[in-house]
């Protein structure tokens, strides 16, 4: 068994932006099964402490980067929790990192470097009785835990530190100017730690400073290292091309399972849908088609592929396709979409954020998009395999590794699981809608197709046994 200090900016069901808010959620219930204790260090923004009723302090700070904070421990919904309660920092509303105006906090490296600081302390002195073997820190928010580690224990470290990336996109950077405020040391700003051109980079001391880096799919492994996908770190990684791993993520299957839903009109095959896409098309004012319903659950970005979905959407329409979509972000796309389903009967829009709405849309869709111009995982397409709706996605990312393409071969020894588009264009997604049509106007391939999704295995299983096989590993070595 292995203790571990898992550190992320957000959990779920207690704060969720995103998939590593699913990740973090289901992870420590993985590794329960293994006989692995994982405990989950979180900011205590004001939502979070509003739901931790029963908690006890285990870490005081007289000053945390401006102001007193303690470390809480609690329970909660199947999670042991280590809260940062830090008011300064955290009980404010807004989103975990923009304000009420959609800007980034100006104190976001503060806020963050209070969580990893807070994480070296306790790696290194405990949090009451309990005191981990391996700390696993989530993205940039956790990156600056090995820098603490090291001023801590002067220089021993001692605690190994595992640093998982989800989104290499965000960095966390900010200038020299706060090397003094942020507690770090001036000596180390430079091109083996904390330094990226000219900025302090909380990502890359996470890379640098991590004993083992992993990643979320395989095959986004390999695009870390190369400069297209890298984002600028590609060099720092290929340097530790012998450290990186690429783990899947899973889904919790209770809470994603169709046969229990609390959201939907349960079903045990695909053929149980109908009375879920009856409803959905009810909800976003859509009529009966012959053509089949697409849903897509998204952040509303380019990185996002949305701007493909409005170029490509003719050809699904001229088949006669529908579009239900849940999403926000940028501006100017949500009011594209908007103005497209004002003009389209067979696209309906919500823009918004809607737990249970995603279940239902999920569960009605013959089909869920995911045309991402890069994905490091993503879940949406595992949710759909989950529940018969065929994923269309973007050859990249763990969206190659995880949905299987259904090419003349994979369909002739029956494994294929959804649709896969390259190169990432308009034009070839739109020729993807096309091939989606045609599958789907073959009851029977199609349904063979929903069929072999429902049977993928994706739950936590493997992956939680790669990782404590990882945590492991650490101790022996």
């Amino acid at each position: 068994m292995t203790r571990v200090l898992s550190v992320a900016s957000e959990c779920a069901p207690l704060v969720k932006t995103g998939g590593l808010a699913d990740v973090a959620g289901a992870l420590p219930g993985a590794l329960a099964d293994l006989g692995d204790e994982m405990r989950t260090l979180l900011p205590g923004y004001r939502s979070v402490m509003g739901q931790v009723k029963k908690a006890k302090a285990v870490a005081t700070f007289s000053d945390l980067f401006g102001g007193p904070a303690r470390v809480m421990a609690a329970k909660l919904a199947g999670l042991d929790l280590l809260v940062l309660d830090a008011p300064h920092l955290y009980d404010r509303p807004g989103s975990p990192y923009l304000g009420e105006n959609g800007h980034d906090w100006p104190d976001n490296p503060e806020r963050f470097a209070a969580l990893s600081y807070a994480a070296a302390h306790i790696a290194l002195k405990g949090a009451d009785k309990w005191k981990p073997q391996v700390i696993h820190g989530h993205d940039w928010q956790a990156g600056f835990i090995p820098e603490y580690l090291h001023e801590m224990s002067g220089g021993k470290g001692g605690v190994p530190f595992v640093f998982t990336i989800h989104n290499i996109a965000f960095h966390g950077n900010t200038g020299p100017d706060r090397i003094k405020a942020l507690g770090l040391s001036d000596w180390r700003f430079n091109a083996d730690h904390f330094e990226f051109w000219g900025h302090v980079s909380a990502l890359k001391a996470g890379l640098t400073g991590a004993d083992r880096i992993t990643t979320v799919s395989k095959t986004y492994a390999e695009e870390l290292m190369t400069p297209e996908f890298g984002m600028g770190m590609d060099g720092v990684l290929r340097a530790r091309r012998d450290d990186l791993t690429g783990i899947v993520n899973g889904i919790d299957t209770e809470v994603w399972n169709p046969g229990t839903d609390p959201q939907i009109k349960v079903y045990k095959t695909a053929k149980g849908k109908g009375p879920n896409k009856t409803a959905l098309r009810k909800e976003f004012g859509l009529k009966k088609s012959d053509g089949p319903l697409c849903v897509l659950i998204s952040r509303l970005t380019y990185q996002k592929g949305i701007d493909l979905i409005l170029e490509a959407l003719p050809a699904l329409l001229a088949r006669g396709g529908q579009l239900a979509l849940l999403g926000t972000g940028e501006t100017a796309l949500e009011v594209a979409l908007l103005e497209r389903a004002a003009a389209e009967p067979n696209v309906g829009v919500r823009i918004g954020y809607d737990e249970a709405l995603s279940h239902r849309m999920i569960a009605a869709g013959d089909a869920i998009l995911v045309p991402s111009r890069f994905e490091p995982c993503g879940l949406t397409q595992l949710y759909g395999l989950r529940y018969g709706t065929v994923p269309l996605v973007a050859l990249t990312g763990g969206l190659a590794d995880t949905v299987i393409n259904a090419s003349p071969a994979a369909l002739a020894q029956g494994v294929a699981t959804g649709v896969q588009f390259t190169p990432v264009t308009g034009e070839a997604l739109a020729n993807a809608f096309t091939r989606l049509c045609d599958l789907y106007a073959a009851p029977k391939t199609w349904a063979a197709i929903q069929k072999n999704a429902m049977k993928q295995p994706v739950g936590w299983e493997t992956s939680a046994a790669d990782y404590s096989a990882l945590y492991a590993g650490l101790l022996e070595g």
